[in-house]
């Protein structure tokens, strides 16, 4: 049986493949989690990271969970819901660029993984969508990855609608970085990641650095955070080398 996840390094570039094509890449909680700590060890050991669905789609979500159960009081509800907060962690805490490749459908905890990536590239034919609501489920776990990822009016419309939309719609709506054609995808990734491999590492860190810290402060933090990491990095005698 195929490793559901796989990893696999190119020198300091680590990709990691979500694996059950059969199935739209959906994975147990167990497979979840155990992602969440292939990106912590990826994050110490690589200048970047790919992140993409084996396969016709990205990722359609978790994988069902067997037959209903008891109703689970809210700690054991808390306790499950943190494996996927958790893998957020893991996308939002990383110290290097996470990219995102978007080939066809991501749908709920895949758009939300697709929206947390630093750069998402998506094919044409790619298509997102949250249909929690549609399936009578309170989606504040989806939710809660869009608040720092699109804006607000863009997010609560993909979430009360529900609505599939197309690449370009995500585009629009700040949900991915780049669409190109679906045969041009794969060409895309590789000339983004050769800039990684060319970029000095002080640089890389810094970038991430500031773009996970920037946006959330005000603009007079924001410059001075600018301009000490300016200072600080490039005097740095590595970024010479």
């Amino acid at each position: 049986m195929a490793d559901p996840i796989l990893k696999q390094k190119d020198g300091d570039i680590t990709t990691i493949t979500l694996n059950r094509p059969e199935d739209g890449n959906k994975q147990s909680d167990d497979t979840w989690a155990q992602c969440t700590e292939m990106l912590n060890t990826a994050a110490k050991e690589s200048r970047a990271i790919v992140f993409r669905g084996a396969g016709a789609d990205f990722c359609l979500g978790r994988a069902a969970m067997g037959q209903a159960g008891p109703v689970l009081e809210a700690y054991q509800v808390r306790e499950r819901a943190d494996i996927i907060f958790n893998l957020y962690g893991a996308f939002r805490n990383s110290k290097v660029p996470i990219i995102g490749v978007v080939q066809g459908r991501a749908s709920g905890l895949g758009c939300a993984l697709a929206a947390l990536c630093d750069i998402t590239l998506a094919s044409d034919k790619a298509r997102f969508s949250f249909p929690e609501m549609a399936h009578k489920i309170m989606p504040t776990i989806a939710f809660s990855a869009l608040v720092d990822r699109m804006p607000r009016k863009a997010a609560t419309f993909m979430i009360y609608s529900t609505q599939e939309i197309d690449a370009h719609k995500a585009l629009s709506f700040g949900l991915v970085s780049n669409v190109v054609a679906a045969g041009e995808l794969q060409g895309s990734v590789t000339t983004l990641v050769d800039h990684f491999k060319k970029g000095p590492m002080a640089a890389i860190l810094a970038a991430k650095e500031y773009a996970r810290q920037a946006f959330d402060m005000s603009v007079p933090a924001a410059t001075d955070y600018a301009r000490s990491l300016h200072a600080t990095v490039n005097s740095y005698s590595g970024m010479r080398g």
